[in-house]
């Protein structure tokens, strides 16, 4: 064999080579876009895969408590002298502790007599940053039972069921239970749910408490003021605030 054959042989060896190793490397580019991808997938779709596999689990139900004039997500007069605005995110442990504790005294001593305007404003924000979007549906799901007349209801078997921020508290399929154990009208209240019907009026409520500089929940204005800024108000924080803003009746 002639040195020029043997040497276009390892020409062609060569180009072959270099061939089939662009091949491979194309070949595992290719791969490593297709599993970037599906781990970007899995990312966006585990949440709601873990919504729809996770069982509901037990729900603590509630007795039904009347608010005073409730209309919507307020209650009391709405010509009332004061008006208060609590900014709240369901999965708030501090939010839980002035539900349960603060807010069943003003609503007794100052809502009931007309004094107080009280007005709960969405402010979900805790999981912005999580996987899951629990604050943001737990608003969501509150706005559909405020539309059939029971949104307080509907804040308490939050607030009563709660147990630990972004831990699957407020899963979609929780929060549609949550609402069946309170009786709502189900296909109404689902289509609303699944709607997000009332994106709007709570990014308004975010908007209005981002103006109103606050930093966390829950936030407290009585006649716009914002009360302890940073901390969480007591009860004899808002009475004190109240009294101070009671018109003089002799003026």
């Amino acid at each position: 064999m002639s040195n020029k054959k043997i040497y276009k042989g390892k020409r062609q060896a060569i180009r072959e080579k270099r061939r089939q190793d662009k091949q491979r490397q194309r070949l595992i580019l290719i791969l490593v876009v297709v599993g970037v991808a599906l781990v970007i997938a899995a990312l966006l779709i585990a949440p709601s895969i873990r919504n729809s596999i996770a069982p509901v689990g037990d729900i603590i139900g509630i007795t039904p408590n009347p608010r005073p004039m409730a209309e919507g997500t307020a209650m009391g007069d709405p010509n009332a002298p004061i008006l208060i605005e609590v900014y709240e995110d369901f999965q708030c442990p501090a939010c839980q502790i002035y539900s349960n504790e603060v807010e069943p005294l003003v609503t007794e001593n100052h809502v009931e007599n007309g004094e107080v305007y009280y007005v709960f404003r969405q402010y979900p924000f805790l999981d912005d940053s999580a996987p899951g979007n629990e604050s943001d549906q737990a608003a969501n799901s509150s706005m559909c039972a405020a539309e059939q007349g029971r949104f307080w209801d509907y804040h308490d078997i939050l607030f009563a069921n709660w147990n630990g921020e972004n831990q699957g508290s407020f899963s979609d399929k929780r929060l549609l239970a949550f609402a069946e154990t309170l009786d709502l009208e189900m296909e109404t209240f689902t289509t609303c749910f699944e709607e997000n019907r009332y994106k709007n009026q709570i990014q308004a409520d975010l908007a209005s408490g981002q103006d109103a500089n606050i930093q966390g929940t829950p936030s407290v204005l009585v006649n716009g003021v914002l009360v302890k800024p940073g901390y969480v108000p007591t009860y004899d924080d808002l009475k004190r605030m109240i009294e101070i803003s009671i018109p003089d009746s002799s003026e």
